[in-house]
């Protein structure tokens, strides 16, 4: 079907806090999707900086802008669909980018199949500040699934896919249901575990592109407090719960396991109760949950300072890390700024 003629309207959803160094590219690149039936809706949650002026100097009869008091990226992202009235609902972060023909390479697929519950998504890549040098690498989410295949793929290995890769319709959107607001981190990875159960099919379209941008120091993925932790194990229970749904046997039960102890290095000794909880669902899955065994250089690392001091100083060099290859990514955007944006 010819894109132009089609009645599809996509709703481009982007709940936005503090992001105003980002925000305006962000917009932009929903607004510049060559699918033409589009209207995009910005969720300010109570940012404190320029996030809502900038956002509002995009406002038009497509773009719509939104303003709530803070209550975290899922009440922004439920009070956003609330407004949609597209066929199609297109997940985007407030410092996230979508390749100009994102959609219209999904919409084709999707026009094609003509299936409400077939779920597509797309190749991405990480970037810091310059997406166009973004490097995009496959891994075994990057294939047609089915929707037991895709979840114990991300169960047993360490991929994953981000909010933007999404293409839902409105089928899937209803059949999910909203965003967990309980949830302050891995939301997106059990809400998105909530749509697939509920799909026929992945659908992987590979032309499709977005890019996650790991530039944001506010990001709630750098939050490890006692909060992010429950959350985090909140979350691994209830996508658990919606594979045994679909499928309970030894295979996926085993699958859980590894899903479960996989979550293991973000809590610490003193979480006992989380710890206490994740130990009795690993023996309702048949098994029992093994500490991580840590690499020589961290069992000095923890022989010297003890545990706590130990995973603080692991913490901060990694962030140290990031922070270099952040900066040198921007020193790079500055200097050849005509080539890379």
């Amino acid at each position: 079907m010819n894109s132009s003629t089609s009645p599809n309207l996509i709703s481009i959803l982007i709940p936005a806090y503090n992001s105003e160094k980002w925000i305006g590219q962000t917009i932009k690149s929903a607004i510049e999707q060559t699918w033409p039936r589009k209207e995009v809706i910005i969720v300010d949650d109570g940012s404190t900086d320029n996030t809502l002026a900038i956002a509002k100097t995009f406002e038009s009869k497509c773009v719509k802008v939104v303003v709530q008091d803070n209550a975290g990226a899922c009440a922004a992202r439920n009070k956003a669909l609330s407004f949609a009235q597209g066929d199609y609902i297109q997940w985007l972060d407030a410092d996230d980018i979508l390749a100009p023909n994102k959609i219209e390479k999904q919409m084709f697929e999707s026009e094609l199949i003509a299936n409400p519950r077939i779920l597509l998504t797309s190749s991405w890549a990480n970037f810091y500040y310059r997406y166009k040098n973004a490097n995009f690498t496959p891994d075994n989410l990057w294939h047609d699934l089915s929707p037991i295949e895709w979840i114990m793929t991300t169960f047993r290995e360490p991929v994953w896919m981000n909010p933007a890769t999404w293409l839902v319709t409105r089928k899937l959107t209803e059949l999910a249901g909203p965003w967990d607001q309980r949830l302050t981190r891995d939301d997106d990875g059990e809400y998105i575990c909530r749509v697939v159960g509920q799909s026929d099919m992945v659908k992987f379209v590979s032309e499709a592109k977005s890019y996650y941008r790991q530039s944001n120091p506010n990001s709630l993925s750098k939050d490890l407090s006692d909060k992010s932790c429950e959350s985090i194990f909140l979350s691994r229970s209830l996508c658990i719960e919606h594979l045994r749904s679909l499928e309970d046997t030894k295979e996926t039960r085993a699958a859980c396991l590894m899903y479960l102890q996989k979550c293991l290095p973000y809590f610490n000794i003193h979480q006992t109760e989380i710890l206490k909880k994740a130990n009795v669902l690993a023996k309702d899955l048949g098994g029992e949950l093994v500490l991580p065994t840590p690499t020589w250089k961290y069992a000095m690392l923890e022989r010297v300072l003890g545990p706590l001091k130990a995973k603080d100083a692991k913490r901060v060099m990694t962030t140290l890390k990031v922070q270099f290859h952040r900066n040198w990514d921007k020193l790079l955007r500055d200097l050849f700024s005509g080539s890379g944006q």
